[in-house]
């Protein structure tokens, strides 16, 4: 797999930072962004690149085209690759402005314009992994003063994608295999609006991560419902094992619907570095 839930208590995943004369020499640790969102249309970042678009396309076959369409064609062509450099390209999430986007390759604009949808849907998304950068210059992008992202790696994908993509577990019957596709659906939405989730921090960096690479967990879900339980609560905690590397233990809470008993399951995911990764697969939790 290349995808209104409050969580019981977010943990505030923060470095110590020495104060010794050493560490202040040191370069601060860069912030990674692993996000969920929308890449909007591109927008022109003054009136001259406008212009200049206009020039282009009135020289390009794209006769009849608007909106995505037209700024699709014209932006993919290789000689017009110099104007998708000059466009703003933002990252809209849960419909708000979050991140102007711009690439550490060059070459990787083309990633940019490939994800510009002909006809958009509702439920697609564009996932987002890199470094945050500084608020952007006023003139970056006609005054929208959001925070840069330069990215390495981009990939799109519409929901109904990705909850297809999910292998349905040998516990689910054929028949209730809608009931397990529209789970895994409604799972992927609850992470995606948890409360300022913007990819930025730790815990939800290992939420997106696991969302859309991880399909154990819209497995786990499933059979929980199957048995009468709902998922009750989603946490982030720092690991016990993070001490020279970051590592969260994701802890899903199941709640049965008559008992009103709880049961745990947890899945602990390195952070440290830019691309999160599994430490361990999903597995009981007990509290301590």
């Amino acid at each position: 797999m290349q995808a209104d839930l409050q969580p019981e208590r977010s943990v505030e995943m923060q470095q110590e930072v020495s104060t010794s004369p050493r560490a202040t020499t040191e370069r601060p640790s860069p912030t990674y962004v692993f996000a969920l969102g929308r890449i909007d249309d591109p927008r022109f970042p003054s009136l001259g690149v406008e212009k200049e678009f206009r020039q282009t396309q009135a020289r390009t076959e794209a006769a009849g085209l608007t909106g995505r369409r037209l700024f699709q064609q014209v932006l993919s062509e290789r000689p017009n690759r110099y104007l998708a450099r000059q466009m703003c390209w933002v990252l809209t999430i849960e419909g708000q402005d979050t991140y102007i986007l711009t690439p550490r390759d060059p070459l990787d604009f083309e990633l940019l314009s490939d994800a510009l949808r002909p006809v958009p849907g509702g439920d697609d998304v564009d996932v987002v992994v890199g470094r945050l950068g500084p608020i952007a210059p006023p003139e970056a992008c006609n005054g929208l003063m959001i925070p840069i992202v330069v990215f390495d790696q981009i990939y799109s994908f519409d929901l109904d994608a990705l909850v297809q993509a999910v292998p349905r577990p040998e516990t689910i019957s054929e028949k209730e295999e809608p009931q397990f596709r529209e789970n895994a659906r409604d799972l992927f939405r609850r992470i995606q609006q948890l409360a300022d989730n913007a990819g930025a921090t730790d815990e939800h960096r290992a939420l997106n991560y696991l969302a859309t690479r991880y399909d154990r967990i819209y497995h786990r879900t499933a059979e929980a419902d199957a048995a009468g339980s709902s998922l009750s609560g989603v946490e982030v905690r720092r690991s016990r094992l993070s001490v020279t590397r970051k590592i969260v233990d994701v802890i899903f809470a199941y709640t049965d619907r008559q008992t009103d008993v709880t049961e745990k399951d947890f899945v602990r995911v390195d952070v440290t570095d830019e691309f999160p990764f599994l430490v361990n697969q999903l597995s009981p939790y007990y509290d301590r």
